[in-house]
């Protein structure tokens, strides 16, 4: 990917995150890094990339605070929690189930509940898209770790 599409650094407000499972934790972590490691982001009718993001959560607001390589503000994308909210709760509760099942079940059903997980998690980046259209082009990819993020920030909202 281009230089001018990339994420080179992001940073969640630490304020908005929630500490959760180990599981979730560990989920977060491989976001932040897969999203370093591989993404295509880029502002639309916005100064070229690369960019460093940083994401958090301000009067029930998610906000993403856009900033070149030379860390000199960009934009600010403001958008509403609520169309997210049933969302992230089902996602996590899914998740819940799916850790449990891991150290219990089988084979078959622990499928059948990642199944789940991941038709949420599509879900989820898929809106995520759909609200950030006309602002932000990204990948699947992308946005599937972007909604990753979004969930830890969600949490303590």
């Amino acid at each position: 990917m281009p230089k001018s599409r990339r994420i080179i650094d992001i940073v969640l407000d630490e304020q908005s995150v929630a500490r959760r499972s180990p599981e979730v934790e560990h989920e977060r972590a491989v976001a932040l890094f897969d999203l370093i490691e591989d993404n295509d982001f880029h502002l639309v009718r916005g100064a070229p990339g690369p960019y460093r993001l940083r994401i958090g959560v301000f009067e029930q607001r998610l906000v993403f605070d856009i900033r070149d390589s030379a860390d000199r503000k960009l934009r600010d994308i403001v958008l509403s929690l609520t169309p997210f909210r049933k969302l992230v709760k089902d996602y996590f509760l899914v998740c819940e189930s799916y850790y449990a099942a891991i150290k219990k079940l089988g084979p078959a059903q622990i499928e059948a509940i990642d199944m789940g997980r991941r038709g949420l998690h599509n879900e989820g980046s898929e809106l995520l898209r759909e609200r950030l259209a006309g602002k932000i082009e990204f990948d699947h990819d992308t946005a599937r770790r972007l909604f990753t993020l979004i969930c830890a920030l969600h949490i303590k909202a």
